[in-house]
């Protein structure tokens, strides 16, 4: 009996009698407001329990040899399709000119609908050996040149290249570049054209109206949480043209999924500058790249069980004693306003 009883004096839940319970309508209401909350912070810690945070972690990139993937869909409104080239240069000296390798381009009207489709290598002259596509690609010797040589269907691209400006004729260039990964620029402009045909066409410099619009920017695929900074980019230019320049810095990144799947892609930063059109150079848009020597790994990750369980103990518990108080506090308060009219 001896052991009996120690036992049960180490009881902290002890019973009381059926007959000395008094249960009060204060108390109903006070329950039925803890279980209430009870029931939503359980919800809240389940949600919290069951949903993925991501662990960031950074490392020199050991990768090389891979290529880089650029994802572009932008619209010109004032430029025709005909007239618009991609162009990429790298530091390795790799330079392409008017690259229509996975890349299309929307004819647009004048209210910005869809009116063609076709490749982006329409009216694109390829010798450009003397040309200098940083935008300075007016050599003297060039200049030198008369335009008398020009034949009846290069007279006729002219005219309908002319015509589509003053329809107001757009285009919306969008498709995947596979570029060397080292720093390097690409840049869409009339580039692709013979200069003597783009000055026939655009009457100088400043009627080259480069105003875009950003739809998606990209450098690999894209991850839950990623935030490219150029998605939805607007400019328009209601004056004199000029040059839009990118500086964009690439940080490879690596995405870890619970399952162990992993997503190599890129995240990237970006700086803008403007300079206005002169006689030299012709408007264009580019985007300069570099590639940060530091690789950063997100991986998801999922909270542990006993964490769920310490939690919702202390949520639940908490709520349950802090209830308790009020019950007794509420029914002190009660028996001391009802005592006297008694």
């Amino acid at each position: 009996m001896g052991v009996k009883q120690a036992i049960k004096s180490l009881d902290a839940f002890p019973r009381a009698e059926d007959h000395l319970l008094q249960k009060t309508q204060s108390g109903a209401v006070v329950s039925i407001i803890g279980l209430v909350i009870m029931a939503i912070l359980f919800l809240h810690e389940l949600r919290y329990y069951l949903t993925t945070y991501t662990f960031h972690q950074m490392a020199v990139n050991l990768k090389r040899g891979e290529t880089l993937p650029i994802h572009i869909n932008m619209t010109f409104p004032s430029l025709p399709c005909d007239v618009l080239s991609v162009d990429a240069i790298d530091m390795s000296g790799k330079h392409e000119v008017d690259l229509d390798i996975n890349m299309w381009k929307l004819r647009l009207n004048g209210e910005g609908h869809i009116i063609g489709t076709e490749y982006l290598s329409d009216l694109v002259e390829k010798e450009h050996t003397a040309h200098k596509h940083d935008g300075d690609h007016q050599e003297d010797s060039e200049n030198k040149i008369h335009l008398h040589g020009f034949n009846q269907d290069t007279e006729t691209v002219i005219k309908k290249l002319k015509q589509a400006l003053a329809n107001g004729e757009g285009c919306r260039v969008y498709g995947v570049l596979d570029v060397q990964r080292v720093a390097g620029n690409f840049h869409i402009s009339v580039h692709g054209l013979n200069i003597f045909v783009a000055q026939m066409i655009f009457e100088g410099t400043n009627h080259v109206n480069v105003s875009h619009i950003i739809h998606d920017l990209s450098f690999g695929p894209k991850y839950p949480g990623i935030h490219n900074p150029l998605d939805g980019t607007t400019r328009i230019l209601h004056g004199n043209s000029g040059t839009f320049k990118y500086y964009i810095k690439i940080v490879p990144t690596e995405y870890r999924y619970l399952s162990k799947e992993v997503l190599p892609t890129n995240q990237f930063s970006v700086t803008e500058y403007y300079s206005t059109a002169n006689d030299r150079t012709w408007p264009a848009v580019y985007f300069l790249y570099d590639l940060s020597p530091i690789t950063v790994t997100i991986r998801e990750e999922r909270r542990s069980f006993l964490h769920f369980i310490t939690r919702l103990c202390a949520v639940l518990g908490g709520t349950f004693a802090l209830t308790g108080m009020l019950d007794r506090w509420m029914y002190r308060l009660l028996e001391a306003v009802m005592k006297p009219k008694s």
